[in-house]
């Protein structure tokens, strides 16, 4: 039974519909964020100058103390590598993609001659610089349909790479072999 606006009875959400909406939320915000933890980790453990200059500043930033927001925003290495986690993914011949994001994300034009690297130096002053001001970067979306959890995937992304940082060094297996596939989101 809809929300009664003004006689109409099928105004607004159904208790059905608002439980679906809530399943959507949450199934969407966890996967979202637990791949891009796995993304990160993967691109970490290939690069591990980047997960030391990570570490190193988790533990300059925090050192022995609690976690808490207001320090978050101190992170510059962590967030830089989460936007060039967002923005670089390879995949094998064969994928399918649902959006030209790939195209824009690795376009020479806009990235540089290193867009195929793993640059998080490339967004040191932001991610308008590191587009050139140019609406090119999108890893959820934009405009009307932009991820209303966008900022709190990033925040949970950031709380939990800072939690493994502090305790833990990581790299790939030998055997690793990278053959990712789309199920909702890309997995790893």
């Amino acid at each position: 039974m809809g929300y009664d606006q003004q006689g109409n009875n099928s105004f607004g959400l159904s208790i059905d519909e608002v439980i679906e909406e809530c399943k959507l939320f949450y199934f969407a915000g966890q996967e979202s964020t637990a791949n891009l933890l796995v993304w990160t980790m993967i691109l970490l453990g290939q690069h591990t100058n980047w997960q030391d200059r990570a570490r190193d500043e988790v533990l300059k930033v925090f050192a022995n103390r609690k976690l808490d927001m207001d320090r978050l925003s101190h992170l510059k290495t962590i967030n830089m590598i989460l936007h060039e986690v967002l923005r670089k993914l390879n995949l094998p011949s064969g994928s399918h993609i649902m959006l030209h994001l790939m195209m824009l994300h690795n376009d020479i034009d806009i990235w540089g001659d290193d867009v195929s690297e793993f640059n998080p130096e490339r967004f040191a002053e932001g991610v308008s610089k590191a587009t050139k001001g140019q609406l090119t970067y999108f890893p959820f979306g934009g405009g009307p349909r932009i991820c209303i959890g966008q900022n709190f995937a990033m925040l949970e992304a950031k709380l939990t790479l800072v939690m493994i940082l502090r305790r833990f060094s990581f790299e790939l297996s030998p055997s690793y072999s990278h053959a990712p596939h789309s199920v909702v989101t890309l997995q790893p």
